[in-house]
């Protein structure tokens, strides 16, 4: 069985337990339009065991969630094929980004070879008005020889060049589906066969008071442009997927480990977790690891968003994908394959990616219908030319056009092209979108929530001021509050054992060691009772905090009590980042109104809002006051954002309509948020709405495209504006303009690789 990845976990593993949910992304070929999107789907939702299905016309792929008791990949792909369609099992679904482009040279070939042949027929249909002067030969060759030749001519391009598109028509039709190759294979079809029976058979025409036409050049124009239209298309949506070729290409194919003793390189998939890797000068991490020997300075900008290169030494932390400069170093690999930083980026780009925008379902739901009420259409435009005496030969031209005009690749392709665009140049910034719900909901938003440590703050106090009382000393004081906090990750923590370190103070063993989210920590210290935290905790304690301490503005306390006994008091200060208030600035700006939960002090959580420019301030909250907060900003009829650490905050961002987890942890699918900000800046918040609201203009703008194009096309190939104005398509003109709309969403999508931050 291939890799799959467990949707309670996001791991991916070579085994699954019986019963648990699953995911995995399927490679899908043949699919060229809305309605074979549509049928794919609605295949594999209807397999036995399947919880739900996805499928994106745009990187040819259904991302499946199913129960591995009950179904298998096997059956999965079975089901596919029972639509009509084609699927392979992914080579490593964990890690490889689906290849989704077309071959773009045959498709290239083709599309020229038939524009050469339509243009071709259509100066031989034309001949005798045309070359008169320059090929008075032409007029030794009947009309009839020159319609067999350009019958030729037609067969050929019909056959190598439009092959694909008969093909995967009649497949659908075996399985009772229609999509657009079905359109243009009708189209063509027939005006093939009106053709060559004129051709062979004038004289019936004549007989019946018939024009004896021929649409040669039509038919191979119709198929020149879309062929034309496929080749641009996949040209573009090469380009929407630079995202992740960029990824594959920071993650070297081989790695140099020390196994028996000896130093060989070996592909890749064979380092496994345990490994001894050796980095020389200029090469790229190719795992995670942690450094055994060695110093170098690395360029890790693809996590941290810093270009300066930051220095590992022994103990120290290096990520795949990264570049080394100038040392050579021996580590130990940690996370291997989609488990690595770098594996677990390109996995998150390529589900958000292939994720489905809400404004998706309406395009869904005209698709679904679209082929059918088209072929209802061309036959009900026929019929119509018939019985208002426009003739058979027009009336037929003019179904042709009905039938070829009609495009359900642009809706197809209006919402995932612009999603995945917008994910992809997320992902260059350090922006990482769980999906293309999470960006809708991101550019809606009004109210952004933000958490203060390491929010706002840089999340690295430093201990600026100890106050004693009882007798105590500062020594004493700050040694018994690192006791309880030497295995907290908190960043008041780290700034205690920093000072602690700071001062040479021996740190006692702690014991039954118990955290009180949102108030603080207590322990057991050489027998004694030691509490550190804030007044909550202080209170639940009954230790009162006598009148005459004050501390300075702008800091975080921690009080600490021996025995129920106040002995002192912890000042930390933390700084402003450098781009939090330019970025609340612009949310403004933009209309959003900026607030603060935090369970500091209120004189602390104000000073920093202050400074930052925060409009609203609540402070001292549990977690689960923050998580009030929110709830009563949404009843109040707000859309809310909430950026925080994405673990103390979880709830408050699951809770929030937009959640955005800041930082740059291992475990990137920890975080509850809809999108995660690798850098930890908020001037990546700004970055993040700017990003989704000018995607959502653009998915609106090609949804307006695709709809209107379809509103406005069809009814002009019918004929709409010939009794006023005399105007008609022909069917290679109608064939252009239904090239031009994918062509143009795709186009106008690909502004978004061209997003700049502010």
């Amino acid at each position: 069985m291939p890799a799959i990845d467990t949707a309670t976990t996001g791991k991916t593993t070579a085994a699954v337990p019986e019963g648990e949910v699953c995911t995995i992304t399927l490679p899908v070929i043949g699919m060229s339009c809305a309605a074979c999107q549509s049928h794919v789907e609605r295949a594999l939702r209807s397999t036995s065991g399947v919880s739900d299905a996805t499928v994106n016309l745009l990187t040819n792929s259904a991302r499946v969630s199913f129960n591995p008791a009950i179904a298998k990949p096997e059956d999965l792909i079975a089901s596919v094929r029972e639509s009509g369609y084609d699927a392979t099992l992914p080579v490593d679904s964990g890690t490889a980004p689906v290849e989704t482009a077309a071959d773009e040279g045959p498709l290239r070939a083709k599309a020229l070879f038939t524009l050469a042949g339509g243009v071709l027929v259509m100066l031989l249909m034309n001949a005798h008005h045309w070359f008169a002067p320059l090929a008075p030969l032409l007029f030794e060759i009947s009309p009839r020889t020159l319609e067999y030749v350009m019958l030729a001519i037609t067969l050929a391009g019909m056959i190598w060049g439009g092959g694909i598109i008969y093909r995967q028509a009649w497949t659908a039709a075996l399985h009772g589906g229609t999509n657009m190759n079905t359109l243009v294979a009708l189209g063509t079809g027939a005006a093939l066969a009106y053709s060559v029976a004129a051709t062979t058979m004038p004289g019936v025409f004549r007989r019946h008071g018939l024009h004896a036409d021929v649409y040669y050049d039509a038919v191979l124009l119709i198929l020149a442009f879309l062929l034309l239209g496929r080749w641009l298309d996949a040209r573009a949506k090469r380009r929407t997927l630079d995202a992740l070729h960029e990824f594959m290409k920071l993650q070297p194919q081989s790695a140099r480990v020390l196994r028996e003793g000896r130093e060989m390189e070996v592909p890749l998939a064979q380092v496994v977790a345990g490994d001894l890797v050796v980095l020389r000068p200029g090469e790229r991490v190719p795992v995670d690891g942690i450094v055994l020997s060695g110093v170098t300075s690395i360029d890790e900008s693809l996590i941290t968003g810093e270009s300066v290169p930051v220095t590992r030494k022994s103990g120290d932390r290096v990520i795949g994908g990264s570049l080394n400069f100038d040392g050579a170093i021996e580590y130990r690999a940690s996370s291997v394959g989609a488990d690595s930083v770098l594996g677990q980026m390109m996995r998150l780009v390529e589900e958000a990616q292939s994720s489905r925008a809400p404004m998706q379902k309406l395009a869904d739901r005209v698709s679904a219908v679209f082929v059918p009420v088209v072929l209802g259409l061309a036959a009900a435009t026929f019929l119509i030319w018939i019985f208002a005496g426009g003739g058979s030969g027009r009336a037929f031209a003019v179904a042709v056009a009905v039938l070829v005009i009609a495009c359900p690749c642009a809706m197809g392709l209006a919402v995932p092209a612009a999603l995945t665009v917008a994910i992809g140049r997320g992902a260059q910034l350090g922006i990482l979108f769980k999906g293309g719900e999470s960006l809708e909901r991101l550019a809606r938003i009004d109210t952004l929530v933000l958490d203060k440590t390491g929010t706002l703050t840089e999340g690295k106090p430093e201990v600026v001021a100890v106050q004693v009382l009882n007798g105590a000393s500062e020594n004493e004081v700050l040694a018994l509050a690192a006791a309880l906090e030497q295995r907290s990750e908190h960043p008041l923590a780290r700034a205690i054992l920093a000072a602690a370190a700071k001062r040479g103070l021996t740190i006692a063993a702690a014991d039954d060691i118990r955290a009180l989210p949102g108030k603080g920590i207590q322990g057991s210290v050489a027998g004694q009772r030691i509490a550190a935290g804030n007044c909550a905790l202080l209170g639940d304690l009954g230790v009162s905090i006598p009148a005459g301490i004050a501390t300075e503005p702008g800091t975080t306390t921690m009080y600490v009590a021996r025995d129920n006994t106040l002995l002192g008091v912890i000042e930390a200060r933390d700084t402003l980042r450098a781009t939090a208030s330019a970025a609340i600035a612009g949310l403004r700006r933009l209309g959003i109104r900026s607030a603060m939960l935090t369970g500091d002090t209120p004189a602390t959580a104000e000073a920093i809002a202050r400074a930052a420019g925060i409009d609203q301030v609540w402070a001292g909250l549990l977690p689960d006051q923050k998580l009030d907060k929110i709830r009563e900003l949404q009843s109040q009829g707000h859309r809310v954002a909430m950026a925080g650490d994405g673990i103390n905050d979880a709830a408050a961002i699951s809770q929030a309509d937009a959640g955005l987890a800041m930082g740059t942890g291992a475990d990137l699918t920890r975080e509850a948020g809809d999108a995660i900000l690798l850098y930890g800046e908020p001037r990546q918040i700004l970055d993040a709405v700017l990003l989704a609201r000018q995607a959502l203009r653009v998915m609106r703008q090609n949804l307006g495209w695709a709809f209107g194009y379809n509103l406005l096309g069809i009814p002009i190939a019918a004929g709409v504006l010939y009794p006023a104005f005399g105007i008609l398509l022909s069917p290679a003109i109608a064939s252009a303009a239904m090239a031009l709309s994918s062509v143009s969403v795709l186009s106008n999508s690909l502004r978004l690789r061209g997003f700049t931050p502010r």
